[in-house]
């Protein structure tokens, strides 16, 4: 009997030897069988490519056959050039499919072994939260495919913290992103990068808040308007410019000063670090028109002016921007008014006269009717038409106005 046919026969294993070295007859012989790989269908097995071919992959796997990775079975993307998912040597793991098929070949699964792998890997990020990273391989209606091993659907309104508008920009990027969804019998991903990216927002704002201080001067970049004022992006956490702080002169909304997207200097004046919020000045970071208020307007002076806004006690009329003082409605004109805008106009030129400064609040008293020069010995006259000032109430409800 031959050697190689008498070591495919039962024999008694020769200590020792590892199952390599079999007794049959009284002879020691090889055990062939003992040198081939036990496999079994679903098994994960690990091979070296030894040819590619433009429908299939044959992979060494120490079998007594080699094993065939249909194109098909290569990746989860729809069309696969095999060229471009294995190179010649390289080792890949892949799924036992099928022992023996009609042709007797061993076929195998790439793709589906890194199915398996993928899946114990997205299962154990989706108990620890921690992050799995992916290439978008499809934009989706909704969103994006991400290939994780496992196809992975990311949501549009979880791609980012803002709102994206081309999905398509995302195309080739390797992501990562939270498991927030996970069903095994139904093949379902589901991811947000959002949560990410809040995470290290987190991170950021709380580095940002530790080392701002009341009083410094950063950049950054307006990343919303709304009507009381301006988001300002500092590099991961949102500071208010209050609209009342955007400049020196009146504003009616914050879009007459700055738009989304524009790069400002501003003035950092508070951080709550326990509300995690900071507010901010751009006026601050400009000159203060009221500096030279006093020189530039003595009393006395006449000017011209514009009419910004009407009250039931007068007008405010702007010298220049960042500098508004009030007529009051007993300084409108020689005769009585009822109200103030039977005298004057928002949007009104006029010539006014500085009648009081007061530089610490940051108020001007104007006069419309004693600008004239053939009137200015009103001032000095006790009629009570022309020389009463605003009331007590009056003056509060001008105090209330919002700082020029």
């Amino acid at each position: 009997m031959p050697v190689a046919e008498a070591a495919t026969l039962e024999g008694a294993p020769v200590p020792g030897s590892n199952g390599l070295l079999i007794e049959i007859n009284g002879q020691i012989v090889p055990n062939y069988d003992a040198t081939l790989k036990l496999i079994e269908e679903g098994d994960v097995v690990t091979g070296r490519v030894v040819r590619i071919d433009k429908d299939e992959v044959l992979l060494d796997i120490g079998y007594k056959s080699e094993g065939v990775i249909p194109s098909h079975e290569l990746s989860i993307r729809k069309s696969v050039d095999p060229a471009g998912e294995v190179a010649l040597g390289e080792e890949v793991d892949a799924l036992v499919l099928t022992k023996e098929d009609a042709d007797g070949r061993l076929i195998l699964s790439k793709k589906r072994a890194r199915f398996e792998i993928a899946w114990r890997r997205v299962e154990h990020a989706a108990e620890t939260g921690q992050p799995v990273e992916g290439t978008v391989i499809e934009v989706v209606k909704g969103g994006l495919i991400l290939d994780l091993g496992v196809r992975g659907f990311l949501p549009a309104s979880l791609i980012d913290i803002r709102r994206v508008q081309d999905l398509d920009e995302f195309m080739g990027q390797t992501l990562e992103s939270k498991v927030i969804e996970l069903n095994r019998s139904r093949n379902n991903v589901v991811l947000s990068r959002r949560a990410v990216l809040e995470e290290e927002r987190k991170e950021a704002r709380n580095e940002i808040l530790t080392s701002l201080e009341p009083g410094q001067i950063v950049e950054g970049k307006v990343s919303n308007i709304v009507e009381f004022g301006a988001f300002v992006d500092l590099d991961g956490i949102d500071g208010l410019i209050h609209i009342s702080e955007l400049a020196w002169s009146h504003v009616n909304h914050p879009s007459e000063v700055i738009a989304i997207g524009d790069l400002v200097r501003v003035k950092v004046l508070e951080v709550d670090k326990d509300r995690q919020r900071i507010s901010l000045g751009l006026k601050q970071t400009q000159d203060d028109p009221w500096q030279n208020v006093a020189a530039k307007y003595p009393v006395g002076t006449r000017v011209q002016g514009k009419v910004v806004s009407i009250t039931n006690y007068g007008a405010f009329v702007e010298l220049e921007p960042g500098i508004e003082g009030l007529v009051h409605i007993s300084e409108l004109t020689l005769h009585h008014v009822e109200n103030a805008d039977e005298a004057v106009r928002a949007g009104d030129e006029v010539k006014v006269r500085v009648i009081e400064i007061d530089g610490e609040r940051r108020r001007l008293s104007l006069s419309i009717k004693r600008a004239e020069p053939q009137n200015e010995g009103l001032a000095g006259l006790g009629d009570a038409v022309y020389s009463s000032g605003p009331t007590a109430e009056e003056t509060a409800a001008a105090e209330e106005q919002p700082e020029p």
